[in-house]
């Protein structure tokens, strides 16, 4: 038994560290004891903020629509946080061995009893730094299907690589949260002839940078002027040949139909929580032939589920890690702080008096 520490969202603007019984190790469970758990404040604020769909309607997962009724979830929310990476210190399963480093996405908490039958689990190769191995087992995947949505839009089912829809292209990542720094150090480290990345934040756009892409901020000039000026395919057709838009905000989405070439694609990783007023269909998604592609970690496209998976992308990941880990610990990692300190930097965070790019928790 014993317990472990939980970070439970007990209500909007209200986040507390609790303890919860931990269950005996049945047969075929094993145990692990966090040593990293990354927070993905774009999803977790939603919690702390109340504005989370699931908190106001019901999910039907049949259906695949929300609707009025009972909320799908609850307060408190002690299941929120994908990105954690753990010691394996008690096994029943021959599925991984004591002592394994796994990177896996039970939420945070100290200590997690898990189902391998029922539960994710990426054992980290002995090469790899373990704190870059928060985004092994869900947040990588998320991008690297990014990369993937792009490659299915170019390439249909024939799709033979992650960099296929990137590479030797031009290529505009909107918005330097973790998604899309992570998105550009994937189009870079595929081949993209070049990243343009278009964020406000000047600590956002030098990580941007030190990645590999050139940074634009929109309070200096019109980046779709900007881009489609120094991006001419032929006459009449100019600017980015894809877009990853990665910050939750309507007019960000506009912003990212603006900047495309003629029948480009917005490749949507965001998650949005309000209204879509800013985004003008009768204007540049009608006049370019534009389209947009949600590309959740959810599913991946129709026709690759025989060849990809979450598993694929989870070794995407790992090469990528692999290949730009240093650069990834050096600038993206901003925050490491102990475990206890997660409600002030949650709350810190929802109320804007704080900034960081990824905090990193450790118990």
């Amino acid at each position: 038994m014993g317990e472990a520490r939980v970070l439970s969202i007990e209500g909007p603007g209200r986040v507390a560290v609790v303890s919860e019984a931990v269950p005996d190790v049945g047969e075929d469970r094993f145990r692990v004891e966090t040593i990293y758990s990354g927070i993905s404040s774009g999803t977790e604020l939603t919690f702390v903020k109340g504005t989370n769909p699931y908190l106001h309607a019901t999910w039907d997962t049949a259906l695949g629509l929300f609707a009025p009724g009972e909320p799908s979830t609850a307060y408190p929310v002690r299941n929120t946080g994908y990105m954690q990476v753990g010691r394996v210190t008690v096994s029943r399963t021959p599925a991984v061995a004591e002592g394994a480093l796994v990177a896996m996405a039970y939420g945070h908490r100290t200590v997690h009893v898990a189902d391998p039958l029922a539960e994710r689990f990426v054992e980290l190769p002995g090469d790899l730094d373990p704190l870059l191995g928060v985004y092994v087992a869900h947040m990588g995947p998320i991008c690297a299907n990014g990369l993937l949505h792009a490659a299915h839009d170019l390439c249909g089912p024939d799709v033979r690589d992650l960099g296929d829809g990137v590479r030797g292209r031009r290529v505009v990542v909107t918005g330097a949260g973790v998604v899309g720094l992570l998105v550009t150090a994937f189009a870079v480290e595929y081949g993209a002839a070049e990243v343009i990345v278009v964020d406000r934040t000047p600590a956002r756009l030098s990580i941007a940078e030190a990645l590999g892409a050139r940074a634009l901020d929109p309070d200096s000039t019109d980046p779709a002027a900007a881009v489609k000026q120094r991006w001419r395919h032929g006459p009449g057709d100019r600017g980015a040949d894809v877009v990853f838009q990665c910050r939750g905000q309507a007019a960000t989405l506009a912003l990212a139909l603006r900047l495309l070439r003629p029948q480009g694609t917005v490749i949507d990783l965001a998650f949005y929580t309000g209204g879509a007023d800013p985004v003008r269909l009768g204007e540049e998604f009608h006049h370019n032939g534009l389209g947009i592609r949600c590309a959740q970690i959810g599913r991946v496209p129709r026709g690759l589920t025989h060849l990809w998976d979450r598993e694929r992308l989870s070794q995407e990941t790992i090469r990528l890690i692999r290949s730009r880990g240093a650069t990834l610990r050096e600038h993206l990692v901003t925050d490491v702080l102990p475990f206890e300190e997660a409600p002030g930097l949650l709350l810190e965070l929802a109320e804007r008096r704080r900034h960081c790019v990824q905090a990193v928790l450790c118990p």
